[in-house]
């Protein structure tokens, strides 16, 4: 089914619309939430969790893109589960090594400015991110978005373990670099 037909069902609030979701992007989304909670219980409940949010978000919300709407979603939410997770105890898989990775390249923000700095940081992301080759650019997503190990993303694109890990690596520092250009401060 296409994705304007189910945009439609949400609008036309029918039930269909959250079978069809799951048909075509149930398996998305729990990738994308198993890439962060390694854990299918918690991961089945924030896909269900998503399916909620977007019969609730749409309408008014007409997104142009569905996939990524619905990734959007599962992600914050498997993030906002991990958080609460690592509260009590240490989790693993891998949130912690992408989040650490980035660490030296992508400034903290713990202030009152945070939602504005966010923002420019991200339209900054995104501008390094357009100049950057387009596997390069698959390479860093996949680590940092959906949180791929490198071994998965080595087998995804068909290269060795060790050309993800020096790609990522270039790619860090040249972020640092085009961060710091931009007057970013690390």
């Amino acid at each position: 089914m296409e994705d304007q037909t189910i945009i439609d069902l949400y609008w036309n609030r029918s039930e269909d619309a959250i079978a069809e979701t799951a048909n075509k992007y149930g398996r998305y989304c729990r990738r994308i939430s198993y890439n962060i909670l390694y854990n299918h219980e918690d991961c089945e409940e924030c896909v269900n969790d998503t399916y909620l949010k977007a019969w609730n978000t749409m309408p008014p919300a007409r997104p142009a893109r569905l996939p990524a709407f619905l990734g959007k979603i599962v992600r914050n939410l498997s993030l906002d589960r991990y958080e609460r997770s690592m509260a009590k105890k240490r989790g693993t898989g891998q949130v912690p090594l992408a989040l650490f990775e980035l660490e030296e390249c992508i400034p903290s923000s713990s202030d009152t400015e945070a939602v504005i700095d966010n923002l420019f940081l991200a339209q900054l992301l995104n501008r390094f991110l357009a100049e950057t080759k387009p596997k390069a650019r698959k390479i860093f997503v996949q680590r940092y978005w959906y949180f791929m190990s490198v071994k998965e993303i080595a087998a995804d694109l068909g290269v060795g373990e060790s050309y993800v890990k020096m790609t990522l690596s270039r790619l860090r520092g040249k972020l640092k670099q085009f961060l710091e250009k931009e007057g970013v401060t690390l």
